[in-house]
C-alpha cells in the first residue's frame, strides 16, 4: 500500500491506517480473540498505521495492539496513541507531570519504550493557544519518551491554531463526505505548514456504508445509541453529528454514487485518500473482512470528477447546514 510522510515527524503511515476505538470500548463488544483477528487482516492487507488511544477500554485498545505486534516482529507499524481524556477537562490538567504519567501508562501499555506518535485527545480549546502545554510536549520529545506528537481535534479552529505551533507533527479531524468544512482551511493550511492530516470518523460512524435504516438498533454500549446528542462526549463523533434521520436519508443517496466495483464505504474512503493534503484516513473495523474491504480501497481506481461534484452536491444540500456552524 502506498505510504505518505506524517507532517514534520518524518514518519511514513499507509494511506488507509486503522482505528482502533472500535477494539477498547463505545462499539458494543469485541472479543479479545476477534480484535487481534482485525490486527492481523488489516496488516496483512498493507496497513502500517494503528491509532489507539489510554481511554480506548482504559488502555485495552493499546494492550492489545502490543499483544499482536510482540507475535509479529516482522511488522513495521507506527503506533500513534492519545492522552489527555483520563482526567477532568480543564485545562489545568494539561501540564508536564501529568503528561510524564499518562506517557508512562501508555509506554507500559504499548511495551515500548518510546511511542512513535502521540496525541492531545481533543482536550479543552484553551489547551491549543497554551505556549506552557507545547513547551511540555516538546519536553517529552527531548527526554525520548515520543518520537514526534500532535493534536486531535474537534472544530477547524482547533486545528488552525495548532498548525501554528513549530513542532506539531500532525492533527487527527474528522474528514469525510458529510463533514468537508476542514477542506476550505485546514488541510491547505497544513500543507503549507508540512503537518500531516489524519482523518477521523472517515465513514460517519457507520453511515457512509449505507448499511443502516431508521430502525436500525445499535447496542446499549454502543455511542451510536447513548451519544447522539452529545451526552457521552462531543456530539460530533457520533455520525458526524447529523441527526440520524437525515444522515440515513442522505447515506442512501451517496451509496447510489458509488462508482462499480467500490462499495458505499470504499467511495467515502476513496473520496477522503485523494483529498490534497490527507496523509491518513483511519477506519475502524469490527471483524476482518472489514478491515480488508477498507484496506483495499487504496487500490481502487481514482474517482471521476463527476462523482466529486455529485458528493459535494450532496453534502450542500443535505448536510452542510447541520454542521459548518459548529465544527
Amino acid at each position: 500500500m502506498d505510504e505518505r510522510v506524517i507532517g514534520r515527524s518524518g514518519q511514513w503511515a499507509s494511506v488507509v491506517g486503522l482505528g482502533t476505538w472500535q477494539l477498547g470500548a463505545d462499539w458494543g463488544d469485541v472479543d479479545d480473540k476477534e480484535a487481534l483477528s482485525v490486527l492481523e487482516a488489516a496488516a496483512e492487507a498493507g496497513v502500517t498505521f494503528f491509532d489507539t488511544a489510554d481511554v480506548y477500554g482504559d488502555g485495552r485498545s493499546e494492550g492489545t495492539i502490543a499483544s499482536f505486534l510482540r507475535g509479529r516482529p516482522d511488522l513495521h507499524v507506527l503506533v500513534a496513541t492519545k492522552m489527555g481524556r483520563r482526567v477532568e477537562q480543564i485545562p489545568e490538567n494539561y501540564v508536564l507531570d501529568n503528561f510524564r504519567a499518562w506517557n508512562d501508562r501508555s509506554r507500559r501499555n504499548l511495551g515500548v519504550d518510546r511511542i512513535d506518535l502521540v496525541q492531545l485527545h481533543c482536550p479543552p480549546t484553551p489547551v491549543y493557544s497554551s505556549d506552557a502545554v507545547f513547551d511540555a510536549l516538546d519536553t517529552l520529545v527531548e527526554e525520548e519518551r515520543v518520537a514526534a506528537y500532535g493534536v486531535s481535534v474537534e472544530t477547524c479552529a482547533e486545528a488552525l491554531t495548532a498548525i501554528a505551533r513549530p513542532n506539531v507533527a500532525s492533527v487527527q479531524i474528522i474528514l469525510n463526505p458529510f463533514r468537508m468544512k476542514p477542506l476550505y482551511e485546514v488541510l491547505p493550511a497544513a500543507r503549507a505548514a508540512g503537518v500531516g492530516i489524519i482523518a477521523r470518523v472517515p465513514l460517519a460512524s457507520g453511515l457512509l456504508s449505507g448499511k443502516y435504516t431508521r430502525d436500525t438498533v445499535f447496542a446499549a454500549n454502543d455511542h451510536r445509541t447513548f451519544n447522539r446528542h452529545g451526552e457521552a462526549f462531543d456530539q460530533g463523533e457520533t455520525f458526524s453529528g447529523v441527526d440520524y434521520g437525515t444522515g440515513v436519508e442522505a447515506a442512501a443517496e451517496f451509496a447510489a454514487l458509488a462508482p462499480e466495483g467500490y462499495t458505499p464505504a470504499q467511495l467515502a474512503l476513496r473520496w477522503i485518500i485523494e483529498q490534497d493534503g490527507v496523509t491518513t484516513v483511519i477506519p475502524g473495523a469490527r471483524n476482518p473482512e472489514q478491515a480488508r474491504a477498507n484496506a483495499a480501497a487504496a487500490k481502487l481506481p481514482p474517482l471521476p470528477p463527476e462523482t466529486f461534484t455529485a458528493i459535494r452536491e450532496l453534502y450542500d444540500r443535505r448536510i452542510k447546514d447541520q454542521v459548518e456552524s459548529r465544527w
